[in-house]
């Protein structure tokens, strides 16, 4: 759809606009900040609403050009032979940055690539950038597509070299000045304003997204335009927490990636941290989103198994265990894979000068010659009998003492109550079964419909063991059990959180109603 307006265009920008600007656009090696490089900066100076100024330069990205890049752009390797490296511009074009609002159309995708540019020569680059695409948005919001070529089209814009960084640039401008003419400057102004009081929104997210954020603890939900779930997160500052990955997006690529599909922020509160953390694993197992890499469920895990060899030495072996079969509590620690467990091998091997044979880290048979790592005074040479398994073993129980899996401290199953510390309307119950993750109950009646009483005599609740209760509710899960013991055995984390332990007991089967 192209539009037909009766008002004459506007000579310079409206006074709404900030008074010093710089329209920029980069042509970069691809779409991944950290990786690709900048092949050409193109920007337009504006002082007081007028044009001072164009800039434009090549950049040597000191690395190959995609031929898809070349197509898209038009530039190919010749036209950068002789052009200066980022370094060597990197002071002019910060006389034209500085101190001067920076105006781009996706302005993150531009911005993440100059404060990674800047980075790699040592400079830090910070501002806080104007998207002409969110602008558009704001204004324009009877069109559904605010890309550039979508404006272009909407305004009969002239364009020589689509996808050229200072045709783009002025491309930005021509679009500010029949934004001028359109609209008030303090329509204009409140709209800049309301994007440059904070950190750069994704350019298809609305500020009003942030706005109904909470400043509480809970677990916050990132979906795409087409209501696709890309992040499952949690804090105890969801608002705080949702703002940091946008100020520091540009460090990551899979960041920056999802960072530009981000168009709807949903969320869940819980009473605190603790309850922010479950539903966390428990979401993210359940819902698999795009994004979320760790947290995911694994039904096979490793652990350490020991034993003693021939001439009285502690040994270990990573075993594999499937945890809804159950988990081997005589053995040591949980790992998602045996890469992960050889690395906290090889780290307890450097910290208690433990051989790496013994451990099995290394190949070869036990037979009295020295491992690799007793050549270089790594190991004391339990590998060839110069140290006594008395004192190895002893070294190696010590490092291993932190990784015991931990006994469940009650005689059976509890409950905990989570309360918010400042609304103590908001509350939570968690059923708990031996590390073992078995329900939330939302609401007190939930106690009795999973077979639970209040014992008048005693703070006690009791519990018998629900027919309704599905296995797939009481399987280990490694994530859960860190969180219950983060929590469970530090009184300190559980009095800041306001948590309280109910523990259960059994009810005969002939006093509960079915």
């Amino acid at each position: 759809m192209q539009l037909s307006w009766f008002d004459n265009d506007a000579t310079q920008l409206s006074d709404g606009f900030p008074r010093r600007m710089v329209l920029l656009d980069c042509e970069t090696t691809g779409g991944n900040a950290t990786r690709n490089r900048i092949i050409e900066i193109g920007l337009l100076v504006i002082e007081e609403g007028k044009l001072m100024e164009r800039w434009q330069t090549f950049v040597d990205p000191q690395t190959t050009l995609p031929p898809f890049i070349q197509k898209i752009t038009g530039i190919n390797p010749r036209m950068l032979i002789g052009a200066p490296i980022f370094s060597d511009i990197a002071e002019q074009l910060l006389e034209h940055l500085n101190d001067r609002a920076l105006v781009a159309h996706n302005a993150r995708f531009d911005y993440g690539f100059l404060k990674n540019e800047f980075a790699r020569i040592g400079i830090k680059f910070s501002t806080k950038p104007l998207c002409s695409v969110k602008f558009s948005r704001a204004l324009f919001p009877q069109f559904n597509r605010h890309g550039l070529s979508h404006i272009i089209k909407r305004f009969d814009l002239t364009i020589e070299n689509r996808h050229r960084a200072m045709d783009d640039a002025e491309m930005i401008y021509q679009f500010f000045l029949k934004s001028s003419a359109l609209f008030s400057a303090e329509e204009i102004a409140a709209t800049c304003k309301q994007q440059l009081k904070r950190p750069a929104l994704p350019m298809n997210l609305s500020s009003s997204e942030i706005d109904k954020l909470p400043a509480s603890a809970g677990v916050y939900y990132f979906y795409d335009t087409n209501g696709g779930l890309l992040y499952i997160g949690k804090s105890v500052h969801i608002r705080n927490r949702v703002m940091s990955h946008f100020t520091q997006d540009h460090k990551n690529a899979k960041d920056l990636q999802m960072s530009a599909k981000i168009a709807h922020i949903d969320f869940h509160n819980t009473p605190s941290d603790f309850g922010a953390q479950v539903l966390e694993s428990n979401q993210i197992k359940a819902l698999s989103p795009l994004y979320n890499r760790r947290l995911r469920r694994v039904k096979k895990m490793h652990q350490f198994r020991s034993y003693e060899d021939s001439r009285g030495y502690k040994r270990l072996s990573i075993e594999a265990v499937d945890v809804d079969s159950g988990i081997d509590e005589s053995n040591i620690g949980l790992f998602r894979s045996p890469r992960q467990a050889n690395k906290k091998l090889e780290s307890l091997a450097d910290q208690f000068s433990l051989c790496h044979k013994l451990l099995g880290l290394e190949a070869g048979l036990i037979n009295n010659k020295p491992c690799f790592r007793a050549q270089l005074n790594k190991c004391l040479g339990a590998c060839h009998g110069a140290e006594i398994p008395e004192l190895y073993n002893q070294r190696l129980n010590s490092a291993l003492e932190g990784y015991q899996l931990q006994i469940w401290p009650y005689s059976g199953p509890i409950l905990i109550e989570e309360r918010n510390a400042e609304d103590s309307d908001q509350t939570a119950l968690h059923l708990i079964d031996n590390w073992r993750y078995i329900k939330k109950l939302t609401a007190a009646d939930e106690l009795f419909e999973r077979g639970l009483q209040t014992m008048d005599s005693s703070n006690v609740v009791a519990v018998n063991d629900h027919p309704n209760r599905s296995q797939d509710e009481i399987n280990f899960d490694l994530d859960i059990y860190f969180i219950l013991v983060r929590f469970l055995i530090n009184d300190d984390r559980m009095k800041m959180n306001n948590i309280k332990i109910w523990p259960l007991m059994g009810i005969a089967p002939e006093n509960f109603d079915y």
